[in-house]
């Protein structure tokens, strides 16, 4: 039985770490699943866990995983989607993972296997303490509203949503069930459109939680129109600058360590980081996922694809290589 070590003030995140464990594949899954359920946040420790076994291990919770198409990952192991993180230095504001996306994952794995000497920490933050630490007047702004994410469109992706790369208007406006997506033509041009909660319920935790791509897109993007308000306008200001000190008052940071393994839910923390000192020592690997044990979600359209082998969406033409 490995050592727990639970949650508390400044850590959000579980320790586990080996008693008599050789490998992180000897830890009982139940157990993971059980305080992954609870908490959220699981950070193995001391089990030296190598690429294989980084890949064993999330693979033994997923049924399928996604890749992250961003510049400056680098592939690990492509054919299990596990890439590195982005290769920059520049501090990154929290997010969950592929929030930009209707597809965002259900749990994102991290494993370190060149730690920095420093710099380069991972910042967790749950989305559902950020939530609780929000101005009581914010918090009642946002408890109803929704943001819409839109994008534009290019001929592989309208034939892999609906069948053809050039839809007349009675295809935009009827596309089929399994499509995560809207269509507009906005002056002349196709976009798609998704829609979330500003505030969501994660899968394991009944409380509003904040995790979404507005404070990467504002702060490290500096895009006040993605996503916008369920009314087409951009989100104050004001509010963004109080979601991110309340955010900044509940972060933690997790320094590295060879070997170690993050494992956090997508739909409930965010992650960040620190600003990087030397990338040509760090080397954190990703995998993320979806969950065999998944709550079903109302925002998700039936039998959804990426929850489904094989789901391979179209990349943006200048990603195209």
């Amino acid at each position: 039985m490995p050592r727990i070590s639970l949650p508390e003030p400044g850590r959000p995140q579980v320790l586990i770490a080996p008693d008599g464990e050789t490998a992180i594949s000897d830890v009982d899954p139940a157990l993971i699943v059980d305080l992954y359920k609870t908490h959220g946040a699981l950070l193995l420790r001391g089990f030296g866990a190598d690429i294989g076994q980084f890949r064993a291990f999330a693979r033994q919770y997923c049924a399928t995983s996604v890749m992250n198409e961003s510049p400056g990952r680098q592939p690990i192991d492509p054919a299990a989607n596990i890439h590195s993180v982005d290769g920059g230095t520049r501090a990154f504001s929290l997010h969950p993972e592929l929030s930009r996306e209707p597809w965002k994952p259900d749990v994102a794995f991290f494993a370190c296997f060149s730690p920095p000497s420093r710099g380069g920490a991972t910042t967790i933050c749950d989305g559902v303490a950020l939530v609780r630490a929000l101005p009581d007047v914010l918090r009642r702004n946002l408890q109803d509203r929704r943001l819409l994410y839109i994008k534009p469109t290019w001929p592989a992706l309208l034939d892999y949503w609906l069948g053809t790369p050039d839809p007349d208007d009675a295809t935009l406006a009827a596309p089929p069930p399994s499509c995560p997506y809207f269509f507009r033509r906005i002056e002349g041009n196709v976009v798609c459109v998704f829609t979330r909660p500003a505030l969501h319920r994660p899968m394991f935790i009944d409380e509003p939680a904040f995790g979404n791509f507005l404070l990467f897109a504002r702060f490290n993007n500096n895009r006040p129109d993605f996503p916008v308000l369920d009314d087409g306008h951009p989100v104050p200001e004001s509010w963004l600058q109080a979601i991110r000190a309340a955010g900044e008052s509940v972060t933690a940071p997790v320094e590295w360590q060879a070997g170690d393994v993050l494992m956090l839910d997508n739909t409930r923390f965010m992650h960040g980081r620190t600003a990087i000192l030397d990338a040509r020592e760090r080397l954190i690997a990703t995998y993320f996922g979806y969950v065999g044990f998944a709550r079903p979600d109302p925002e998700e359209p039936p039998n959804p694809a990426w929850r489904r082998p094989g789901f391979h969406p179209p990349l943006p033409p200048h990603l195209v290589r």
